[in-house]
């Protein structure tokens, strides 16, 4: 645009409003759209309102479902449960980890809450149990080598596997030391809503962080059937639910789409590959503005004079 041209349009944008007018009162406009959006929201609520359930507690994990939290119990014992093998932040282990291509991306944040699954899930909140054979399997658990803790762990959590319905007390006979007893313990504790402030204790009066309540959960699957059973799995559109058959936060959609398709709905690194790509959209985005021929679609699609035809209609020359 030549300098004269420019000239020209400055002083005809600067020149004052010749058209109508009209008189305006902002407060009563907005408070007529505050009433209106009120009621609108109310009555949507009412018709539409999405239920939320309890939180799911320990205790009632185990009493709904003992032979899975046992199963869990054990997992944590012999170090094949998900936290446990989670890597960073919790677990300092070189081969776990989210990454993209070469790129360790979930190790390069480090381990900024270390979580001993074993230790934090089951063995520390055993250790405040009053029953004597609970602190005589732990006893004998503790004084026992890394080598025959982890075979009998690993011997029970397949014995366990293959009883009927998961029940620990139809486990077949075998050599499975202080473990049986170990994880009758924790259900035990946990049935009587013992276990879950024992194991997200702080140090101090209040209780606000829960990670490792829900660590532990996540490592078992009744969080997760409980989920499913309300449409909450990853490849039911998960977390851009609500709970029942009712939509959530639609403007997560585009996130959660791409755990839809391959290769991310197939690959264990969904999470750090999905992260990449919103990151790449994110910035193709913020670019707009500074790529040609594409900032000027706006102006050239002339969408901008169909909202404001009335405006062009009594301009001259426009």
């Amino acid at each position: 645009m030549s300098q004269t041209a420019r000239r020209q349009r400055e002083e005809f944008y600067a020149r004052p409003w010749t058209g109508a007018t009209r008189r305006y009162d902002i407060v009563k406009e907005f408070t007529a759209a505050l009433i209106v959006v009120a009621l609108v929201t109310i009555g949507l609520t009412i018709l539409f309102g999405s239920p939320d359930r309890k939180a799911i507690t320990l205790q009632e994990w185990a009493r709904q479902a003992p032979g899975d939290f046992v199963a869990t119990a054990v997992a944590e014992l012999d170090g094949t449960s998900g936290t446990a093998t989670y890597g960073a932040p919790y677990t300092n282990d070189p081969t776990a980890g989210q990454k993209i291509g070469p790129l360790p991306l979930q190790r390069w944040g480090g381990v900024t809450q270390k979580v001993d699954a074993a230790q934090a899930f089951v063995l520390g909140p055993l250790a405040a149990s009053t029953d004597p054979a609970v602190g005589t399997a732990l006893a004998a658990y503790r004084n026992s080598t890394d080598q025959q803790r982890n075979a009998w762990a690993s011997a029970f959590g397949d014995a366990l596997a293959k009883a009927p319905d998961g029940d620990p007390a139809q486990v077949a006979a075998g050599d499975y030391g202080p473990v049986p007893t170990l994880g009758a313990g924790l259900v035990a504790m946990a049935a009587h809503g013992g276990l879950d402030g024992l194991i997200q204790q702080q140090g101090g009066f209040y209780q606000t962080n829960y990670t490792r309540s829900l660590l532990f959960l996540a490592d078992g699957t009744y969080l997760e059937d409980q989920a499913r059973a309300e449409n909450l799995g990853g490849d039911q559109w998960g977390m851009m639910n609500e709970t029942g058959r009712y939509p959530g936060q639609a403007w997560l959609w585009l996130y959660t789409f791409w755990y839809q398709v391959p290769p991310f709905s197939t690959s264990d690194n969904a999470d750090a590959l999905v992260w990449g790509l919103m990151m790449l959209l994110s910035a193709a985005l913020v670019a707009v503005p500074f790529i040609p021929g594409l900032r000027s679609l706006p102006r050239k699609l002339g969408i901008h004079r169909l909202i404001w035809r009335d405006h062009y209609r009594t301009t001259t020359g426009r």
